[in-house]
């Protein structure tokens, strides 16, 4: 079983924990993703551009001259693709459907990969704790820094950053927590490349938007109580 460190919000080691195979140590499989990931993307996409048929262009019920004798071409309708203003021919159309259909099996299988990848890298952090006293960014941000992570401002001097902050590392955090936490959700805001989520909400597009998953011990227990 995959082990990882589990961390109070000081920063400080406390311990250590299993992680479920069931969950954490699925192979990966990077073609099952990219389909789920597609699907996804495709299913999120609306068909916002409409273009208008000659039957749906207003105006143009009279003929604009009579079919002979003018010298003119024959035509018998301003709104005919021919014209400006007209109606368009082969034009994208709103009723166009762009979803993929995948099975509930294969987001599932996806979405334990992507986890599995990030407890192979050692990508993953448990929090023992997750508890703000208030809505604040400056608490969870200290919390970060406590962790080791840079969020949202970068050091000013580089020699310093060298030196005294050489184990500090500047990605993008998915914190998980085990239920909706407006607190932490709304703490997290104010800081650039920092998302909250909760367990039963889980997306794996989030998932791999981010490159480091902070976990809370019992969003943990909420995890493998759903994907057991």
């Amino acid at each position: 079983m995959t082990k990882v460190l589990v961390y109070n919000q000081d920063g400080q080691k406390v311990g250590e924990k299993q992680l479920k195979p069931e969950i954490f140590k699925v192979e990966v499989k990077p073609e099952i993703i990219w389909r789920v990931v597609t699907a996804m993307r495709h299913n999120a996409r609306l068909p916002w551009a409409h273009t208008k048929t000659r039957a749906e262009v207003r105006g143009g019920g009279k003929k604009p001259w009579r079919q002979k004798g003018t010298g003119r071409a024959r035509h018998g309708s301003i709104r005919s693709p021919l014209w400006v203003g007209g109606g368009i021919t082969f034009g994208p159309r709103s009723d166009r459907n762009y979803s993929k259909k995948v099975n509930k099996k294969i987001r599932r299988q996806a979405l334990l990969m992507s986890l599995s990848d990030k407890a192979a890298n050692n990508n993953i952090v448990v929090l023992e704790n997750l508890q703000l006293p208030e809505i604040k960014t400056k608490p969870l941000f200290q919390m970060l820094q406590n962790l080791g992570y840079r969020c949202g401002k970068k050091t000013e001097n580089k020699d310093k950053a060298k030196t005294k902050e050489n184990k500090i590392k500047d990605v993008k955090i998915l914190i998980m927590t085990d239920k909706k936490d407006d607190k932490v959700q709304k703490s997290a805001r104010n800081i650039a490349g920092v998302n909250v989520t909760a367990a039963n909400n889980l997306n794996l597009i989030k998932i791999l938007e981010h490159k480091m998953l902070i976990v809370t011990s019992q969003a943990l227990a909420a995890l493998e109580k759903i994907y057991k």
